[in-house]
């Protein structure tokens, strides 16, 4: 192997390491009792909204993929699609290093279903350029409508810096929108060519791609108490940089810097009420959706060896001749049985 191989583990496990230790140091006052109270304090509805939301949240990640295969024009079963984008995400979360790890899923579901390698790699960009556009488009709005969000993070920033950048973010959207209506020529990378997709799909990804992300951050928005909540909109652009944090570190789940970005900006809520609400996420969006995958991993791994199987047991088949003036059915009962 070589030294460009562990590159992206030893960033993860640095990313973990430090997140780590930053998020000791901010939590170290919190006892395990703190947060087990603060985790029965959710009420019942709660989870429930919790878990819907996170339902809701894949449903839309299943769009991330039906998009792709959209603008590639292939036609593959809605279920299938579903179950895909699913495995992909729920281990590519779990996992880390999201590109790579989801790219290995995805070839081995779709180049069952006839596509090729290149076309697995233009669905894996559009599917991961969906995300990016995604936060773009939610942050732009979210620095234009609050910008004393950043302060949360970055003191003695201008509020018209922090709009400016969001202003920057929406006329980068703008441009794309454009390219995709005039038609603008390809990216080249090399002999790789990424189109710009038909104007119908850039409006599926500008509104299923917000969706997912709204649905994710409403798994925290729910578990977390009424006492100095700051409202969905601020949890919003919480969830956004500490998620995009997180999968920028490549650690295996964000672990840690999920939570020490969370933590940081909201501090004048109880840390054991957001470390608790972090810990619903991880449940209903993480560890629950990478235990079913396993699943699926396992049915549809087995699938495919039967049918491997199968068709090395039956073998290359020949057509009987059929003589003039019988049916295939007469010719078949009296050629009895055929033999390999």
């Amino acid at each position: 192997m070589k030294l460009k191989d562990y590159i992206w583990p030893i960033i993860g496990i640095g990313a973990v390491v430090v997140s780590i230790w930053l998020l000791y140091h901010e939590l170290r006052s919190i006892s395990l009792d703190d947060v087990i109270d603060s985790l029965k304090a959710i009420p019942l509805h709660g989870w429930f909204l919790c878990a819907a939301s996170a339902v809701a949240a894949y449903a839309a990640l299943a769009g991330y993929d039906r998009i792709a295969l959209n603008h590639l024009r292939k036609s593959i079963p809605l279920g299938f699609i579903t179950l895909a984008s699913f495995t992909t995400y729920a281990v590519a979360h779990n996992i880390g290093a999201s590109v790579i790890s989801g790219a290995v899923v995805r070839y081995r579901a779709y180049t069952s279903k006839g596509l090729t390698a290149a076309e697995v790699g233009v669905l894996v960009a559009l599917c991961s350029f969906t995300f990016v556009l995604s936060v773009m488009l939610l942050g732009g709005a979210i620095l234009i409508a609050a910008p004393e969000l950043v302060l949360r993070y970055v003191s003695d920033v201008p509020r018209e810096a922090a709009m400016a950048c969001g202003a920057v973010m929406l006329l980068l959207i703008a441009l794309y929108i454009l390219g995709s209506w005039k038609g603008f020529r390809p990216l080249r990378i090399g002999s790789f060519e990424i189109y710009y997709p038909r104007l119908p799909i850039v409006f599926q990804q500008l509104v299923i791609g917000p969706l997912e992300l709204i649905g994710a951050a409403a798994v925290i928005y729910f578990a977390l108490p009424e006492a100095g909540n700051p409202g969905f909109f601020v949890i919003l652009g919480i969830f956004l940089a500490s998620f995009s944090a997180a999968l920028l570190s490549h650690a295996p789940g964000g672990l840690g810097v999920l939570e020490i970005v969370f933590v940081s900006g909201l501090p004048d809520m109880d840390p054991a009420d957001v470390l608790a609400a972090l810990i619903v996420f991880r449940l209903f969006y993480l560890l629950v959706p990478f235990a079913l995958s396993l699943v699926v991993i396992l049915l549809f791994e087995r699938s495919q060896f039967s049918r491997q199987r199968l068709a090395k047991a039956t073998g290359p088949t020949c057509p009987i001749p059929v003589p003039s003036g019988l049916s295939r059915s007469e010719a078949t009962r009296r050629s009895g049985p055929r033999t390999r």
